[in-house]
């Protein structure tokens, strides 16, 4: 071998790795989240997955107290939350969140010289914030911690701060002028899997309310308002989520069209109201503890610590793989009613579905659409709200008999809802529509009950 080439074995060999820096080594399995086709594949590696079940293992619980007796609030000086538990439950709640926040610290953390009476620490004052939070949370949003709900263990981690916190980035030092202008991308952020996106999409989107938009509802000019960077930067922050959840994009979305809700996973619909609870919680409660918080505990500009998706889930699609803390913790449940989210501003997705029935029966089938379950909440969130349900039937064949198994239909889809929890006064029946006459009785769109939100 000549010198020259031994002189280029090292850039080779520097070269290789560069490229399949990005590549991971076996065993690499996948999960088939949608139909074959559609490109709706995870792709995961056990390996990887295990290296994650330490920081996702749930601590071992505080065996159950007694609800009976006086209430701390009557026992205990300047209780202002938890305040309706038992002396009981109270302690036992507050040696749970000492070892969940402060292990090595102890109750000094919150509570300086043994003084448990006064705010004479703002750790307290934020550490009573953050237990209203936590309340509002597991009682207010439910359309995306469900049953599961969440405990200060949940983001914290038996650490002091949250090690999935975020402050608006700054960018790196550049040189003044255009040459340093970088638009607020091309800096190869960890936030954004070290892309070439905009490096700060939570300050926009999780921190305020710019809308998440790629592609234009119109194409027609002055009407399309959707920009290149627009895009960019929603990329940026659906990198974030793909990241904070241990998922690629097919969790949520069908390759088909991203845009479009009618072959969406359920977990969007999740998603889209996980967006909401972090924008409602950085403004309601961490936003204003700012004069609270020392500057030593401030970011870069001067802003708060906030949370993101990565705050709870931490690598993991349900946070600590869908331990049910809250199960053995319910004095974290309650909460205070809070304005109902909005529904997600889609189309089929959210407020109109289909359900469509086998040949001559009215049983409502066991894969209803997972879009009824956002109506249902929605619903239920919002009283005003009406739900229209019109059963279709063919236009060939004994016209009674078609309306009796359309009005049949709709009643069973009314009954669902109603088992469901929704009012009785807000579903709305309407008469039997006949379906296009070219559509023969075996066509499944002529056996169809519409639901429309109005």
């Amino acid at each position: 071998m000549s010198t020259s080439c031994r002189r280029l074995l090292p850039w080779f060999a520097v070269a290789i790795v560069a490229v399949t820096a990005g590549c991971e080594r076996p065993p690499v399995d996948t999960v088939q989240r949608g139909f074959r086709g559609t490109g709706m594949v995870e792709v995961y590696n056990p390996r990887t997955l295990a290296l994650q079940t330490a920081q996702n293992t749930p601590p071992a619980v505080v065996p159950p107290a007694e609800s009976g007796g006086p209430r701390a609030g009557e026992v205990f000086k300047n209780v202002q939350v938890l305040n309706d538990l038992s002396v009981s439950e109270f302690t036992r709640v507050m040696a749970a969140i000492t070892s969940w926040v402060a292990p090595k610290e102890g109750c000094a953390y919150c509570h300086a010289n043994g003084d448990f009476v006064t705010d004479g620490t703002y750790t307290k004052v934020v550490a009573r914030r953050m237990l209203q939070m936590t309340r509002t949370i597991n009682g207010d949003w439910k359309s995306h911690v469900g049953m599961t709900g969440v405990t200060c263990f949940t983001c914290h981690r038996g650490q002091n701060v949250p090690p999935m916190a975020w402050f608006t980035d700054p960018g790196p030092r550049t040189a003044r002028g255009m040459a340093g202008n970088r638009a607020g991308q091309n800096f190869p952020a960890p936030a954004v899997g070290l892309t070439s996106l905009p490096f700060d999409p939570f300050t926009r989107f999780l921190g305020g309310n710019d809308e998440i938009r790629v592609i234009s509802a119109s194409a027609l000019r002055g009407s399309n308002r959707q920009t290149i960077k627009q895009t960019e930067v929603t990329y940026a922050l659906m990198m974030h989520i793909s990241q904070s959840l241990g998922v690629n994009c097919t969790f949520c979305h069908n390759t088909r069209s991203f845009a479009e809700w009618d072959g969406s996973t359920p977990q969007r619909a999740t998603a889209w109201h996980g967006i909401r609870m972090v924008r409602d919680l950085n403004s309601e409660y961490l936003e204003p503890l700012k004069a609270t918080f020392p500057a030593n505990r401030l970011g870069p500009t001067g802003d708060v610590p906030k949370v993101g998706c990565g705050t709870c889930h931490e690598g993991a699609y349900k946070p600590l793989w869908g331990a049910q803390m809250l199960r053995d913790y319910p004095e974290l449940r309650a909460g205070v009613k809070a304005a109902a989210p909005a529904l997600p501003p889609t189309s089929a997705a959210a407020d109109f579905a289909i359900i469509y029935f086998a040949v001559a029966s009215s049983s409502v089938p066991a894969d209803v659409p997972d879009a009824l379950g956002v109506m249902v909440l929605f619903l239920k969130t919002h009283p005003g709200a009406k739900a229209h349900i019109s059963g279709y039937h063919s236009a060939a064949g004994d016209l009674a008999q078609n309306q009796e198994l359309a009005k049949s239909r709709a009643l069973a889809v009314q009954a669902a809802l109603k088992a469901a929890g929704v009012a009785d006064a807000a579903l709305i029946l309407e008469k039997p529509v006949s379906a296009e006459a070219n559509l023969a009785g075996e066509d499944p769109k002529a056996r169809r009950v519409e639901v429309s939100l109005k």
